[in-house]
C-alpha cells in the first residue's frame, strides 16, 4: 500500500473487498478527503502532517515505548501542539488503529502518550468486534493506511464481568456481553481467576475475529502490510502487556 494515501471516494472504497494490493493515492499539492461519492484536493495553505512511513512492526514498538514512558511517568506528550492541529486539518495518517473498550480509565493517547492525528480509535464496551468496528477498521488500514490493529482489552472490565456471571442484563447491555461468552467458555476450566483469565482470552478471541471476518484485513496481512496484535492494559499500572 502507499504510504501517501488519503481518503478515497466511497465506490472506490468498496472496490477495495477482495483486492490485495491497494494504492490510494493524494494529490500532488495536498491531502485528499472523502466528501460524498468523490475527493477533491485541499488548498495547500496550511502545513500538512505527511504520512508517517511505518511497517507494522515500527507501529507496535512505538505504542510500546510510549506506554513505557507512560508508566516511568516520562510522558512526552507529543503532537499535541496547535500547530498539529493545523497540520492535520488538511488530512491524517494514524500510524496504528486501536479497537479498545468504552471504559473511561483506558483513554489510548494517553496510555501510549501520542498525539493528534496518531492514533484511529474504535471503542466499544468490551472490546468486541461488530460489523460497524470492523467496517471502521477497514477504514483506518485500507484507506488511512494505519499497517497496525491492536485490540486493547483491560483488567477490571464490567462487560467481561458480566459474561463471566452470565445474568440477565437489561436492554441492549446484553448484545455486547454476548459477544464475549464464548471467550469465557475457553478458559472456564483454565487455571487461576477466570475473570482475569477471560479478559485475555476476549482480546485474542477478538483479534481472531477480526482476522476471520474481513477479507479486506486479511489481504493486508497476507502482503504483511498488516499486523493485528492484542494488548492488556492494567488498571492499577498502566501497563499494556501484549497477547496476542
Amino acid at each position: 500500500m502507499s504510504r501517501t494515501n488519503g481518503f478515497v471516494g466511497r465506490r472506490n472504497f468498496i472496490k477495495l473487498a477482495g483486492i490485495g494490493s491497494v494504492a490510494v493515492g493524494a494529490s500532488a499539492t495536498g491531502s485528499i478527503i472523502w466528501q460524498g461519492e468523490k475527493a477533491i484536493a485541499q488548498e495547500p495553505s496550511k502545513p500538512e502532517a505527511k504520512p508517517q512511513i511505518v511497517d507494522p512492526q515500527e507501529a507496535l514498538k512505538r505504542l510500546i515505548d510510549g506506554n513505557k514512558r507512560f508508566i516511568e511517568d516520562k510522558r512526552m506528550n507529543p503532537n499535541q501542539s496547535k500547530l498539529r492541529l493545523q497540520e492535520i486539518s488538511a488530512g491524517q495518517y494514524p500510524f496504528a488503529a486501536i479497537l479498545g473498550c468504552g471504559d473511561s480509565r483506558v483513554p489510548a493517547e494517553i496510555v501510549f502518550d501520542q498525539g493528534f492525528g496518531d492514533l484511529f480509535i474504535v471503542r466499544v464496551a468490551g472490546n468486541i468486534v461488530s460489523p460497524e468496528g470492523i467496517g471502521s477498521l477497514e477504514f483506518a488500514t485500507a484507506v488511512l493506511g494505519a499497517p497496525l490493529i491492536v485490540v486493547l482489552g483491560h483488567t477490571k472490565c464490567g462487560a467481561v464481568s458480566a459474561a463471566v456471571k452470565g445474568d440477565p442484563l437489561p436492554g441492549r447491555i446484553g448484545a455486547f456481553v454476548e459477544e464475549i461468552k464464548p471467550a469465557v467458555e475457553l478458559v472456564r476450566n483454565k487455571p487461576g481467576n477466570l475473570e482475569d483469565n477471560s479478559v485475555i482470552s476476549n482480546v485474542q478471541y477478538q483479534v481472531k475475529r477480526l482476522e476471520e471476518s474481513s477479507t479486506i484485513l486479511r489481504g493486508l496481512i497476507k502482503e504483511k502490510k498488516l499486523k493485528i496484535a492484542g494488548g492488556r492494559y492494567e488498571i492499577a499500572t498502566g501497563k499494556v502487556t501484549l497477547v496476542a
